[in-house]
């Protein structure tokens, strides 16, 4: 069976995860991941993606983006991959591809997930073991929200701006959201989405991105349609 197409929608939302092949080590230390910030910072501007959040862990990379249009998201992740797999190859003396095949990505309903999103990508570095709070971990976009320091990869969402008036609200109001944490269907909604590379929204919002695109955003329901039921 023939690969859907990636869901890229300009303008929107998308929560994006690039894994390791068979989950191994993308980054070997800070030279490597100094490597792909460079080539990520590069890649954004020339391709016009906005990142909102960001995590380099050992075995993956997880984004919060909002491409300008539709193919800026491909565009961007390409020139990457391409940049940042043949630094390392030649460094450290080896061949092939990291990457476990092509990037996977959802486009989410940004009003409603934006926040548990960014929450739940900042966290990964505690989740996974690399450090003892979010904004101990330097490779993530974490202690730029928290205010520690200014991120110039980052590009702020307007829904960050409204947790407050001042940059130290909008820091105390996200630091008590990062401490309180997520409900788990929350956190398997958006990884479900994320690695299937579905929509993840309202009803409302799935049906404004089906006049954008043909694509399904949704996996069908498995099995033969239920027949109507026969009438006498």
């Amino acid at each position: 069976m023939a690969r859907l197409p990636r869901l890229s929608i300009a303008g929107e939302l998308h929560y994006i995860v690039q894994r390791g092949h068979n989950r191994q080590p993308v980054f070997v230390d800070d030279h490597d991941r100094q490597q792909f910030m460079q080539a990520l910072r590069d890649a954004s501007a020339d391709h016009r993606l906005a990142l909102h959040g960001y995590a380099l862990l050992e075995t993956e990379v997880q984004l919060l983006a909002t491409p300008e249009t539709a193919e800026g998201l491909s565009r961007a992740m390409q020139a990457v991959g391409r940049r940042y797999v043949a630094a390392f190859n030649r460094r450290h003396g080896r061949s092939g591809t990291i990457w476990e095949g092509r990037y996977r990505a959802a486009v989410i309903e940004s009003e409603r997930y934006f926040g548990m999103a960014l929450q739940w990508l900042e966290s990964a570095a505690v989740r996974t073991g690399l450090a003892p709070a979010p904004e101990l971990w330097p490779w993530s976009s974490a202690a730029h929200h928290l205010g520690l320091r200014r991120d110039p990869l980052v590009t702020d969402h307007r829904l960050f701006w409204q947790l407050g008036n001042t940059p130290f609200d909008r820091e105390a109001v996200y630091r008590r959201l990062l401490d309180a944490g997520l409900p788990a269907a929350t956190t398997q909604a958006l990884e479900n989405a994320a690695l299937k590379s579905w929509a993840l929204g309202s009803p409302s919002f799935l049906a404004r991105l089906a006049e954008q695109t043909t694509r399904p955003l949704m996996s069908r329901p498995r099995g033969r349609p239920v027949k109507a039921e026969k009438r006498l």
